[in-house]
């Protein structure tokens, strides 16, 4: 009896590492088509007298970079750090960094680790560095007070796992621009609406490995987006394991709605074609808190970083959360 149990219990290990190796193998993402509503709008941006590139330096002695924005007026209202959305990186902020300087506050725009010129693209060392720069950037630049961390789409994924954090009150506010939230939110469209190919069989293995401390493969591609091939040469066209975890929400992202305990406001498009922002308020609710979440009509997913009608929206509610 006893070699029976050893048998099978020996068979069934091997069967799961077999799974396992295999979906590592052969179970990462796609290759999207590209979307032209995500490639085609910045097309018309001007990005003339967009500043230059600073940097500061991670924990690990990396330079990480980012944009400065000055405020425009005599009396500086406060600052506000953007996060970009997946793939993309500061530049991607320009049109909204300039809205929210015209109004009289320092803005800074972040090429997130593994973005832009913060390399490499599509990769971090461990899951954590994320919020690990960004109490660094806060050290090396001091934000003017009040100050609001504000992030688009993943990165306001991203935005909602900081208020959520131990490092909370690094900020005074929090905007979250159409959140992406994680794959089991309401607001979730299936592939983000094509925006990305996701490698569901090889982060389900390296879940389970991570969850038994082996990392030694968390580099390997588990998501790929749909950017032409010129945007790919400049933008982050797939990211490994870590970062994937890492710019979102917790995977538990209830718990973040939860957790954020400061001010925190919810901006996105009724016309959003890669979430379904309907389900924001009712996500809101849920949580018991009583954050303002506005749809505003006839904005889509990237036209909400750039048409004028939403980032005036986009200022009003920044200066209306640092006004109570």
């Amino acid at each position: 009896m006893t070699k029976k149990i050893l048998f099978f219990t020996t068979a069934s290990v091997f069967t799961v590492l077999l799974l396992v190796a295999a979906a590592l193998v052969s179970g990462g993402p796609g290759i999207p088509a590209p979307i032209t509503s995500i490639n085609d709008p910045f097309k018309s941006v001007d990005f003339s007298n967009m500043p230059a590139l600073k940097n500061y330096q991670g924990a690990d002695g990396a330079k990480l970079f980012y944009r400065e924005y000055e405020s425009q007026g005599d009396n500086i209202k406060g600052s506000a750090v953007l996060v970009h959305g997946s793939s993309a990186s500061s530049e991607s902020m320009h049109p909204m960094a300039m809205a929210l300087a015209a109004s009289g506050l320092l803005v800074y725009a972040l090429d997130i680790r593994g973005h832009g010129a913060s390399l490499p693209k599509g990769h971090i060392a461990f899951i954590g560095q994320l919020e690990s720069d960004l109490q660094k950037f806060v050290q090396a630049v001091q934000p003017a007070s009040p100050s609001a961390l504000i992030g688009f789409s993943s990165g306001g994924g991203f935005v909602l796992r900081v208020a959520a954090s131990d490092v909370q009150t690094s900020f005074d506010s929090y905007l979250l621009l159409a959140p992406f939230l994680g794959h089991t939110a309401p607001n979730y469209r299936h592939d983000s609406g094509g925006w990305v190919s996701v490698g569901v069989p090889r982060i389900v293995a390296l879940n389970a490995l991570n969850a038994v401390g082996i990392r030694y493969w968390n580099d390997l591609p588990v998501v790929r987006f749909a950017l032409t091939e010129e945007a790919k040469s400049f933008l982050t066209p797939e990211y490994g394991f870590n970062l994937a975890t890492n710019f979102a929400a917790n995977a538990d992202y209830q718990a973040d709605l939860l957790n954020a305990k400061g001010k925190v406001a919810i901006l996105a498009g009724d016309a959003d074609e890669l979430l379904k922002s309907q389900e924001l308020q009712g996500m809101v609710q849920s949580a018991g808190k009583d954050w303002p979440v506005q749809l505003l009509p006839g904005i889509g997913h990237i036209p909400l970083t750039l048409d004028p009608e939403a980032l005036k929206a986009i200022v009003e509610q920044v200066h209306k959360t640092h006004a109570n």
